[in-house]
């Protein structure tokens, strides 16, 4: 921090002002954090009646001590200040070797020093690092309880190959495009889906076939529609489980439901009268797709007269991993195919007025158009009937390409209730634009 400094005033006068409040506020959120992560291990201390242990106390004054160290604006004091606490923390290791307990009140006052030292620099991010490290701390039982009982090693290994990708592999990939397609975007397609495999099969085995599928389908169905069809449809390729095939296909039904959501939302960005004039018909589109997905969920298990079990039967093997890299790959050189074609036919022949280029558009991405043309209409070039339309149009288009995808990735039987559920929600949604517009 800058100090005040002899002369008139002027320059130097509007420096220190200015850098008091911030100075006195970092002060403030690293006492803050300080306490709350105190907080946290006091209860832990008297749960364990360990006297000796940190405190509220310890952990305030250890953050306000790093706080106090960094206003002073002399980085040796902020370094001997850590050195001081980390010798403590050693001495204090050593001593407690003989009660056999972690090490993790030592290393959190350390931290805590560093956060309040980060208070001081970007106030926010210190408060965001503090309220992090007291979560970790309070959901010490939850984490051991997770990795050690829930999480399998199956899980484990899903979840280390899925950091590589995106941590290691995705940062290497071009940026530039290569025939056509850039090769980040492709990996990126392809982490995408093994992600969305990974979450459908975690939700199916934690809460069970039924519910595991329709909530996972519609959450997944916010990030890609298209990327959920083809995962889960991979876990079901070559299935005699009617219950799985059906609640499965089911939950890839209600990823749909998520993109009339999704339309809605994305309209109401660029146009909320878009919105409004879509809204109507999104929700035919939803609610006839959801009673679909509904109805084939119920209609499995009356077909094999399971009225009570739920199990996730082969759907949530647990020593199987949930990665299915093959139908991955073959979902994203499909998806890779369609931007080709599109690209190739708009380089050529153009997009023949906007309904063309919603069509076109709508096989790739159908929020790409939405946003598209609701922008055209915020703008005037559209009128609210024509907007719809070009929804349609694109979602219309977007729906071919899912039903494609859902046979490529899980087979005949799957894709055909798949597509079923599309149509109807789509035909329902067109219906409905028909009579109000």
């Amino acid at each position: 921090m800058a100090r005040a400094r002899a002369g008139p005033p002027g320059e130097g006068d509007a420096l220190t002002l200015d850098l008091l409040p911030s100075a006195w506020a970092g002060i403030a959120v690293a006492g803050g954090c300080g306490l709350l992560i105190g907080l946290e291990r006091e209860r832990r201390k008297q749960e364990l009646d360990a006297p000796e242990e940190a405190g509220i106390r310890s952990f305030a004054i250890t953050a306000l001590g790093g706080a106090l160290a960094q206003t002073m604006d002399q980085p040796l004091l902020v370094a001997v200040g850590g050195l001081a606490v980390g010798a403590m923390l050693a001495v204090s290791i050593l001593r407690r070797r003989k009660t056999g307990r972690d090490v993790t009140s030592e290393l959190a006052l350390f931290v805590t020093y560093l956060v309040g030292v980060l208070c001081v620099v970007e106030p926010a991010l210190g408060a965001a690092c503090g309220v992090a490290v007291a979560g970790l701390l309070a959901l010490r039982e939850r984490l051991h309880r997770f990795a050690g009982s829930v999480l399998t090693d199956a899980e484990l290994h899903d979840a280390l190959v899925l950091a590589a990708l995106f941590l290691v592999v995705l940062p290497l990939m071009p940026t530039e495009a290569f025939a056509g397609l850039v090769p980040r975007t492709v990996v990126t397609l392809v982490g995408l889906i093994l992600a969305l495999q990974a979450v459908g099969h975690v939700a199916l085995r934690w809460l069970g076939t039924r519910a595991g599928a329709a909530i996972g389908g519609f959450l997944g169905g916010f990030v890609s529609s298209t990327a959920t069809v083809a995962s889960f449809g991979s876990r079901v390729r070559g299935t005699e489980d009617m219950v799985a095939l059906r609640a499965t296909a089911g939950g890839a039904v209600w990823s749909t439901v998520a993109t009339w959501v999704l339309a809605v939302l994305l309209g109401a960005a660029q146009s909320p009268a878009g919105a409004l004039a879509l809204l109507p018909v999104a929700l035919a589109g939803g609610l006839v797709a959801a009673a679909f997905a509904g109805a084939l969920v119920r209609g499995g298990r009356a077909a094999t007269g399971e009225a009570a079990s739920d199990a996730p039967g082969n759907l949530s093997d647990v020593r199987a991993s949930s990665l299915r890299l093959r139908e991955a790959l073959l979902v994203a050189a499909l998806l890779s195919a369609v931007t080709l074609v599109v690209a190739w036919a708009e380089r050529h022949y153009g997009a023949a007025g906007v309904f063309t280029a919603a069509t076109i558009a709508g096989f790739g991405d159908s929020h790409a158009a939405v946003l598209s043309t609701a922008g055209l209409l915020a703008h005037g070039g559209l009128t609210e009937a024509d907007f719809v339309r070009c929804v349609l149009l694109a979602i219309s288009a977007n729906t071919l390409t899912r039903v494609v995808v859902a046979w490529v990735a899980g087979g005949r039987p799957y894709a055909w209730r798949v597509g079923a559920g599309l149509a109807l929600g789509t035909g329902a949604a067109w219906a409905t634009a028909f009579v109000l517009h």
